[in-house]
């Protein structure tokens, strides 16, 4: 079994207390790679696709994505960029971003297309989402999704809608749906789909996904009954999990991606994979930052 999750990593500074800082590494699509190597087998390999720098900061994520287990051979080095940054501030357990990010080497991960082909070749899953199209350019946004729809193993996608990274609204539901279009696999989020599609049901959010191709839909709703649609045509009303206050919520939806994800390349049904995925996200937010050891979840 193999998982190449694509996008960006970026360096995170938390708050430390007394004016400090705590630095680590996070960013969406590295997260659910994360999580996916806690949870799936030791035999199985999990690779995170990405551009770094030549930088001192470049080489310690690359020792901390190894030191994880999470394969780097399909990681190129720019010679010139850096790492993108971004500072967490929580209020009452929800947290709000300030990113410095437009130099990322991450904007050019998809530059060659002959690397993204190699890298794809004989993987199970593929993970992409909306932030991974969104930080790059239009030409290499239609690289990504070519070399995706090229691919011969499933693609999975979570729209994962940040408005500030596009040029406009009409922009990003654009590419949002060419994204949706190369997908196996959607996991959109009922409260972000109905701010920007202006959908007034999941049930439409899901209509939307499948009539861009998606066979296999779960709509995350906020902490509400979730929504999903099977391959097989089926349609099923699944419960939240158990309410939690908490510590912090960065990293939730990322975490709970990686739990689904992992049941159901472990042969899991829907249902079962949506309860992996809201215990997987209820023991990260009761911590701070996005990742939580290996070790808690096993």
């Amino acid at each position: 079994m193999r998982v190449v999750s694509v996008g960006e990593c970026m360096v995170e500074l938390s708050g430390a207390g007394q004016g400090l800082w705590r630095q680590a590494f996070a960013g969406d699509t590295f997260n659910t790679a994360w999580y996916l190597r806690a949870l799936m087998p030791a035999d199985a390999q999990v690779d995170y696709l990405t551009c770094v720098g030549q930088d001192g900061i470049s080489g310690k994520m690359l020792d901390f994505f190894a030191g994880a287990g999470i394969g780097t051979d399909c990681i190129t080095r720019h010679p010139t960029r850096a790492p993108g940054l971004y500072m967490i501030d929580l209020k009452d357990g929800e947290r709000s971003f300030t990113y410095w990010r437009d130099s990322s080497a991450a904007r050019c991960l998809a530059d060659d297309i002959d690397h993204l082909a190699r890298c794809f070749h004989g993987a199970d899953l593929i993970y992409f989402s909306g932030i991974t199209l969104a930080i790059l350019t239009p030409d290499r946004r239609q690289a990504l999704l070519a070399a995706l729809a090229a691919a011969p193993g499933r693609v999975a996608f979570d729209s994962n809608m940040r408005l500030r990274l596009w040029p406009g609204a009409e922009d990003m539901r654009d590419w949002i749906m060419k994204g949706a279009a190369v997908a196996d696999i959607a996991l959109p989020s009922f409260d972000e789909e109905a701010q920007y599609f202006g959908d007034e049901s999941p049930r439409q959010t899901a209509e939307r996904y499948l009539e861009a191709g998606v066979t296999e839909i779960l709509v995350k709703n906020g902490g509400g009954d979730m929504l999903g649609h099977t391959p097989d045509g089926d349609w099923l009303d699944l419960p939240c999990g158990e309410r939690l206050q908490p510590v912090d919520t960065t990293g939730a939806g990322d975490s709970f991606n990686g739990g689904y994800l992992s049941a159901r390349l472990a042969g899991m049904d829907m249902a079962g994979a949506v309860a992996r995925g809201h215990a997987t996200a209820a023991r990260v937010i009761c911590h701070p930052g996005a990742l939580i050891p290996h070790e808690a979840l096993r």
